[in-house]
């Protein structure tokens, strides 16, 4: 295992902060509108209320951050490959799916892309439990509110056909 100096350890938690805030701020662009569209649809009696959403995703995003700057800072990218590329690769569906239901309204393409998503996190979350036993469980929150976010997303859809054609 390679020793990470302080500073490039501390330059390394601000870039993964900053990739997290970016994801983040993608998702909000899309979520502009999202709280009359979301609160438009019918719902199911036990989904969350749309205030729980920007505070569950600043904690799951921060755990995200420090999660992967923990596998990181052992030895680098080089250190967990696997594991890091995982991470990487899952940022995509969780950016792409805020645009797909709240801007695009597709509810089938919304729908598999967080089953995708929830299939993404597993494996990183996997991943991360091998290279940082810590890490790995710091993405089980997010594996957790996933899976909600995937019962959700199917019963919504189910429930507004038209408005999530």
């Amino acid at each position: 295992m390679a020793r990470i100096s302080t500073r490039k350890q501390l330059a390394g938690l601000a870039a993964w902060v900053a990739l997290m805030l970016a994801v983040a701020v993608l998702g909000a662009v899309a979520s502009v509108n999202a709280s009359g569209f979301y609160q438009s649809l019918t719902q199911p009696a036990w989904a969350p209320p749309a205030a729980w959403f920007g505070p569950a995703w600043t904690t799951l995003y921060t755990l995200m951050a420090l999660a992967a700057w923990l596998v990181w800072r052992r030895s680098g990218f080089r250190g967990a490959p696997e594991a890091l590329t995982l991470f990487l690769v899952q940022l995509v569906p969780n950016a792409l799916w805020s645009w797909l239901f709240f801007v695009w309204h597709l509810g089938a393409w919304s729908f598999a892309t967080v089953v995708l998503l929830w299939l993404l996190i597993l494996a990183t979350l996997i991943s991360f439990l091998r290279a940082h036993r810590l890490a790995g469980l710091m993405l089980l929150p997010y594996l957790l509110w996933v899976s909600l976010a995937v019962a959700l997303n199917y019963t919504v859809w189910q429930l507004n056909p038209v408005a999530l054609g």
